[in-house]
């Protein structure tokens, strides 16, 4: 991988990249809609858009606040006890931050369970911008939420990189000019994201180090 001293702002997604909520996600829907069969295999690959859309693409339900409403009170229950940061996150956010690096979070998550999540791995200090769904009219995979992020923070989208583990998170940066570093670690496989043109594939959170021309620091 190529160092791109250029890169002076680096944009997260969340879950999936971040935050390992992969199983509360996937244990969230199954609880909220135990009269569809569903299963891990149906469920990946529409992880990474909103929550309604997905609900309604399992459910084939148009109004789905109960099913929100289910997925909610579960996902809440049992939040605290099944995520954690990724290997090596707060080392690199601390590190890319000390160096210089600004950092932002583009999300499909609602605000609070957003601040609730980066609060309890003191990741939240880090980021000069935190974009949810909550705060834009077109979420992921459209341009708005990752040019709100780099407006808020005043940053260049030609000196941005947006870091993500679905296909929205790539397009999403595609659409805002912003370039895409997908996350060889997510549920829908390293292949799967090729497919969709990342500029860089990252196996390691590691991998920033030398993407963006900084050294590494001991967290």
């Amino acid at each position: 991988m190529k160092p791109n001293p250029a890169i002076r702002t680096v944009l997260f997604d969340l879950d999936g990249t971040i935050i390992d909520t992969n199983q509360l996600i996937i244990d969230s829907f199954m609880n909220a809609m135990t009269d569809i069969p569903l299963t891990r295999e149906t469920i990946i690959p529409h992880m990474g858009t909103t929550l309604q859309n997905q609900l309604r693409v399992f459910s084939g339900l148009e109004d789905v606040r109960e099913l929100e409403q289910a997925y909610r009170k579960y996902n809440l229950a049992h939040h605290d006890s099944m995520v954690k940061p990724f290997p090596h996150v707060q080392e690199v956010v601390k590190a890319l931050h000390a160096s210089g690096i600004r950092l932002g979070i583009v999300t499909t998550k609602i605000r609070p369970t957003t601040m609730k999540v980066l609060e309890m791995f003191d990741l939240s200090r880090y980021m000069e911008a935190i974009v949810t769904v909550t705060d834009v009219n077109n979420p992921k995979p459209h341009a708005e939420p990752v040019l709100m992020a780099l407006e808020k923070m005043g940053a260049d989208p030609a000196s941005a990189l947006m870091v993500g583990d679905s296909p929205a998170d790539i397009q999403s940066a595609q659409h805002a000019g912003v370039r895409a570093a997908a996350v060889a670690w997510s549920l829908k496989g390293e292949a799967a994201l090729s497919g969709y043109g990342p500029d860089y594939m990252l196996h390691d959170m590691r991998d920033l180090y030398e993407l963006t021309g900084t050294e590494r620091r001991e967290a």
